[in-house]
């Protein structure tokens, strides 16, 4: 059975590696001339499965008026005349009630677990290099917050199979010394051991590479216009340049991983995804003191900002924008990042070479991603996994490809309709 994945970032290709390890006939579709090059290419490298719980719970509408008119808040709003940004925002806030973040939570957890899993049984088939850590990720608490919140959160992970230490200061320095320099005080920690981190970019394209060498197909630079149906199939994807002459593939089969794309391509086909792009920011920036640059990966509850060492660079990456599909570079929402690291780290890197970045995450009201079948017979979906991109791809994947072999995937987890519901 020959598959055609469209799209070849993290999703595109860890569906394709599963796929054909099932014993697909795989081919994947990119407009990009390499594996990688938009939303996976810079992110902020967490395999972050202690952290399941969704934007979208009890405290985020008062957090978000909140934030509403401070241009370095974690998350800003950027209305537009959009009818799909306004009922992506209103399904948001339903998601916020108790009970759905709680069976949205346990959702995401489940299949984080088995994604972990997943992951580590790649890599140790594979040897892949990646520039992985595996020194779990640190969630720093500053205030009042750090007073009880560790502790509370320890427990509501450990109902949910994920191991969580709460840490004081002293506990803390022994993880990682070079949070001796911290601008204001830590006040609190949650260590999660088991949680990794690494460079999705890399991985992505050293993956693309082993599935080159097992004979699947990539063909870049070939942006997809359009699916064709009849009936309640799709028969072909549209593609090629503008400017150029269009070609039509075809498959058996067809897996949508184009991320926020997603929803504007099937959309004709009658088919709603309940899909919003939220942009992020990140900067890598070389180190040039080891000592002082932490090497666990880090992440400032206050502030919504992660940091991951890769070797000799440092990837510090935040904030959340609902501003459409505009990519273009906010420099101050960089400086809000470059300050960051100056002010806890100072003398680490060099902010002179930072190379900034911003990418669209796909992301769905609840956080849940969108796997499995919609309404036409042979479209799958792997898409919608907004910033827990890297931490869902091998689990997403594989149960992907479970669906698409007739198998019930192992995570408990709402996957899309299929013969199992």
């Amino acid at each position: 059975m020959h598959v055609m994945v469209l799209g070849a970032g993290l999703a595109g290709v860890t569906s394709a590696w599963y796929l054909n390890k099932a014993g697909f006939d795989v081919t994947v579709v990119d407009r990009q001339s390499a594996p990688a090059m938009e939303t996976s290419f810079a992110n902020g490298g967490q395999i972050s499965v202690s952290h399941p719980e969704p934007w979208a719970n009890p405290s985020a509408p008062m957090t978000i008026l909140r934030w509403l008119g401070d241009d370095a808040a974690p998350l800003r709003f950027r209305p537009q005349a959009d009818w799909r940004q306004w009922r992506w925002s209103a399904a948001f806030l339903r998601e916020c009630l108790p009970w759905r973040t709680e069976r949205n939570t346990a959702a995401i957890a489940a299949l984080a677990r088995y994604s972990r899993e997943q992951l580590r049984a790649l890599r140790q088939e594979t040897g892949i290099d990646y520039r992985h850590q595996q020194r779990g990720i640190l969630h720093l608490f500053f205030g009042k917050q750090g007073a009880d919140e560790p502790a509370r959160r320890a427990d509501a992970l450990a109902r949910l199979g994920i191991a969580a230490e709460p840490c004081d200061l002293e506990r803390c320095l022994a993880i990682e010394p070079a949070l001796a320099r911290l601008a204001q005080p830590l006040t609190g920690a949650l260590f999660a051991p088991d949680d990794e981190s690494g460079d999705a970019h890399a991985f992505t394209q050293a993956l693309t590479r082993l599935l080159q060498a097992r004979g699947v197909r990539f063909r870049y630079d070939t942006p997809i216009h359009r699916i064709r149906r009849e009936g309640g199939r799709v028969i072909d994807v549209e593609v090629g340049r503008d400017d150029g002459p269009r070609e039509h593939l075809e498959a058996n089969a067809y897996v949508m991983c184009l991320g926020s794309h997603s929803p504007l391509l099937v959309a004709p086909l009658g088919e709603y995804l309940p899909i919003y792009p939220v942009k992020g920011y990140s900067v890598t920036l070389p180190v040039v003191d080891a000592a002082r640059c932490p090497e666990v990966s880090l992440t400032d509850e206050a502030r919504r900002i992660v940091c991951s060492r890769f070797g000799d660079q440092f990837r510090v990456a935040g904030t959340a924008e609902l501003n459409g599909y505009d990519l273009q570079i906010d420099e101050a929402r960089c400086r809000n990042l470059l300050d960051w690291v100056d002010s806890n780290f100072p003398g680490a890197t060099d902010r002179s070479a930072a190379v900034p970045w911003c990418g669209l995450r796909p992301a769905t009201p609840s956080n849940r991603p969108l796997i499995g079948k919609g309404k036409m017979i042979n479209l799958y979906y792997n898409t919608g996994h907004g910033s827990l991109g890297w931490t869902l791809a091998c689990g997403s994947a594989a149960a992907l490809a479970d669906l698409m072999s007739g198998t019930r995937p192992t995570p408990d987890f709402p996957f899309l309709a299929t013969r199992f519901d």
